[in-house]
């Protein structure tokens, strides 16, 4: 994309639909995160607060959660399209080798309503 390489445009604010439709399966997915995502377009802070508390424990209950378990030689994929991650520091004394890339896809549309 347009930011990738880019520090300026890394920079700035973006704005994306809170439900996406992802590119392959068609499915719906929740495209919000405690940390990039802010308000709603046309809400204040304050008036998008109570309804991204909502959305951020409704995406993190543990019905829809994977923990995986680091062991010698594992590997984990994930798609970010429709799963959000967070990196725990719980393999005190152990050495992880980690490569991140990113795949030049197809653009994330809203869901229909």
């Amino acid at each position: 994309g347009a930011r990738l390489g880019n520090a300026q445009a890394a920079l700035q604010d973006a704005t994306h639909p809170v439900v996406i439709k992802h590119p392959l399966s068609g499915r719906p997915a929740l495209y919000v995160n405690r940390d990039f995502t802010t308000n709603f377009t046309g809400w204040t802070d304050a008036e998008s607060e109570p309804l991204l508390h909502f959305l951020w424990a409704h995406a993190s209950d543990p019905v829809f959660t994977c923990r995986f378990t680091w062991r010698e030689g594992s590997m984990a994929i994930w798609d970010n399209r429709a799963v959000q991650h967070r990196a725990l520091n719980d393999y005190q004394g152990q050495r992880r080798l980690m490569h991140r890339i990113t795949l030049e896809g197809e653009t994330i549309g809203a869901a229909a309503p």
